[in-house]
């Protein structure tokens, strides 16, 4: 019989913290029109000629303060074992494979292997617990576009998301329940960043996003695939695990790129705001991420952490990601087989 196919998909990172990787990596990143949306010249002109020189070296730096000699990138570190720990709850009825959808594994090799197996059916799961066209859907893009050149196609199905699993909430109620939340200042739920006007282009009504007061508090028929609204419900169900008043958390994004505006409050805005405040602990979670990365180990970790204190806070802990927990595996393992919570 013939085995179910499984693609694992996380972002990517560089092959090695070094300048050349780096960049390498930053040129694929970017120039990816779900990423940045615009003209493809403008965006060719924006990305090699100002952006890419400019922020290799600096990026190069960061990650070489995250690469460990024995497993390299945490990201692609965590990726390994969630595959291999997915395989083997699977077994022999399933091929299981990993890709980044930037750098390596790639997804066209990821899906030469599943194609040269002969497996009856592709199901794609893109490890980001909420959809946003610059990443879920540049996976279902590239996935699409990669099949359509296939003499014969197997039936494939996609993951959206999953913001709202069960077990994803549980994982990282979990993780954050050993540091006592309820004896932190403050709690802050950092979702990664989009511009405004990826935001705005999953309204397709054209007249609710950004527009309703509290727009993203509830999720509904027209906002049900906006990210921000995805993170705000994720935010709230992790608070609604950990029994935490509205009062003591902040919902807020991280990791800006260039002048436009972009979805708001901003993590580092509110990182001042609450060392201004008299604030001296901070718990954070990042559960836009389902591995630690440079956006958590390191931004939140080492950036916010020595911001606030240089304002008077005193510590910034981040809630380690979903990683390996078993947990998740759980809930990767219900995905690929088609039952959701």
């Amino acid at each position: 019989m013939a085995k179910k196919g499984i693609l694992l998909v996380n972002l990517g990172t560089p092959d090695s913290p070094s300048t050349a990787d780096v960049r390498k990596y930053l040129n694929e990143f970017l120039m990816d029109g779900r990423v940045i949306d615009i003209n493809p010249v403008s965006r060719a002109l924006l990305v090699r000629g100002l952006i890419v020189p400019f922020r290799a070296p600096k990026s190069a730096k960061l990650y070489k303060e995250i690469w460990s000699e024995e497993t390299g990138s945490p990201l692609l570190h965590y990726s390994i074992l969630q595959h291999k720990a997915l395989a083997e709850r699977l077994g022999d009825e399933y091929q299981v494979e990993l890709a980044m959808r930037y750098q390596s594994p790639s997804i066209e090799s990821a899906l030469e292997r599943l194609k040269k197996n002969l497996v009856s059916e592709i199901k794609v799961i893109p490890l980001f617990p909420q959809y946003a066209s610059a990443s879920t859907g540049s996976v279902h893009d590239k996935v699409m576009k990669l099949v359509s050149e296939w003499q014969t196609i197997p039936n494939v199905t996609f993951i959206n998301s999953f913001h709202d699993d069960d077990l994803m909430i549980a994982t990282f109620a979990q993780n954050a329940r050993k540091y006592q939340p309820e004896t932190y200042d403050h709690i802050l739920f950092s979702f990664h960043g989009l511009p405004q006007r990826q935001i705005m282009k999953c309204d397709h009504t054209h007249n609710y996003c950004l527009k309703v007061d509290g727009c993203c508090d509830t999720l509904n028929d027209t906002n049900k695939f906006c990210y921000s609204a995805q993170s705000y419900d994720t935010a709230r169900l992790i608070a609604e695990q950990l029994n935490l008043p509205k009062e003591k958390y902040t919902v807020c994004f991280q990791s800006r790129l260039g002048n436009d505006p972009w979805v708001q409050p901003y993590t580092s805005k509110v990182v001042e705001q609450l060392a201004k405040e008299g604030k001296k602990r901070l718990l954070v979670f990042c559960p836009a991420f389902v591995a630690d990365c440079l956006e958590t180990v390191y931004e939140v970790t080492v950036e916010y952490g020595d911001e606030f204190k240089a304002l008077g806070g005193e510590h910034v802990q981040l809630v380690e990601s979903l990683n390996d927990s078993p947990m998740f595996i759980d809930a990767l393992e219900r995905m690929a087989r088609g039952k959701f919570n």
